[in-house]
């Protein structure tokens, strides 16, 4: 089986797109759909359906996608593991973190870092999505931990927590507590930030696959930090991860999608290619599997760990 059609097809069910996947791995638009057609010649399956509002796997595609995904993940695990066993690599694991990311996340990676088979250094560095795409393009950085809002198909992806998305609505009596539905929550106007740390992508797509109007307030917040505030002050309301919202605010309430939690999700972004790969699967794997990242506690003035008494001595942290 051609695993150049395996990771084409990966890569459609990643970004919805057929020209989308074959701009992140480089190739024309026809020469990706020829390997995804050759690969489902051979299933014997179709994959997926095309629409105008994009692509979609149709019922084959999706019980035949996550094995895909798994097969390629477990390839991958086995040409890390022999690079790290035929060549060792040297340095510390230097992590991309979207601003989005918190105090409790940074401790775990410090953590994960320190105890690893070969334990190494983290070295941080804090920045907007795309200059920490681009540096993980170019080699400066191994790692992103970053809201799982822009796919990147060539690159190796896992999922390390989710946590809940609230309403502040200042036109809602303070004290209500009560989940909102999405629908109803629809009828405010939303502050947005500018389109960096995750959050407007989040919320534009949340209305969208969704066939909501996304209703703005004309102005903008400067960053995320400044929403809470604002909604606080009745500008407007404001969507934000259960993290980043005072413990004291009043007019916080969950946000619902039938019923069920709107959740943010955060994730680890590597080249498979990447010389430390087989640490860095351990690395993820400890944040993945650690019951503290997935657990975050709202955020205080501070937005360090205090004292990094999480860090070791040696690690930089780059702001």
């Amino acid at each position: 089986m051609n695993i150049e059609g395996l990771r084409y097809a990966q890569a459609v069910s990643r970004t919805k797109s057929f020209s989308a996947a074959a701009r992140d791995y480089g190739v024309t638009q026809p020469a990706l759909s020829n390997g995804v057609a050759r690969l489902e010649e051979e299933l014997g399956v179709k994959l997926f359906d095309r629409s105008p509002r994009g692509v979609k796997p149709t019922a084959h595609g999706a019980r035949i996608l996550p094995m895909i995904d798994r097969a390629l993940d477990a390839l991958d695990s086995v040409t890390t593991e022999a690079r790290r066993l035929t060549s060792p690599a040297e340095g510390a694991i230097r992590t991309g973190v979207s601003p989005l990311i918190g105090a409790d996340l940074v401790a775990c990676a410090f953590s994960a870092a320190r105890t690893l088979t070969h334990p190494r250094d983290l070295v941080l560095r804090e920045a907007d999505l795309g200059l920490l795409r681009t540096a993980l393009k170019d080699g400066r950085l191994d790692v992103l931990l970053v809201p799982e809002v822009e796919a990147m198909p060539a690159y190796r992806h896992r999922t390390i927590f989710t946590e809940p998305v609230v309403v502040i609505d200042p036109a809602v009596a303070p004290g209500t507590e009560d989940p909102v539905e999405l629908n109803d929550a629809a009828g405010a106007d939303f502050i947005l930030v500018p389109d960096t740390c995750g959050l407007t992508t989040f919320t534009t797509q949340l209305f969208r696959d969704n066939d909501l109007p996304l209703r703005t307030y004309p102005g903008e917040a400067a960053s995320y930090r400044v929403l809470d505030e604002w909604a606080r002050l009745g500008v407007g309301a404001a969507l934000l991860p259960q993290s980043k919202v005072t413990p004291d605010h009043a007019s916080c309430r969950p946000l619902v999608r039938g019923g069920a939690p709107v959740e943010m999700s955060y994730e680890a972004v590597w080249d498979r290619a990447n010389p430390l790969g087989a640490d860095l699967e351990e690395f993820v794997g400890f944040l993945a599997d650690s019951a503290g990242c997935r657990l975050p506690v709202p955020q205080q003035d501070s937005e360090e760990p205090d004292g990094q008494a999480a860090g070791p001595s040696s690690a930089v942290a780059l702001q």
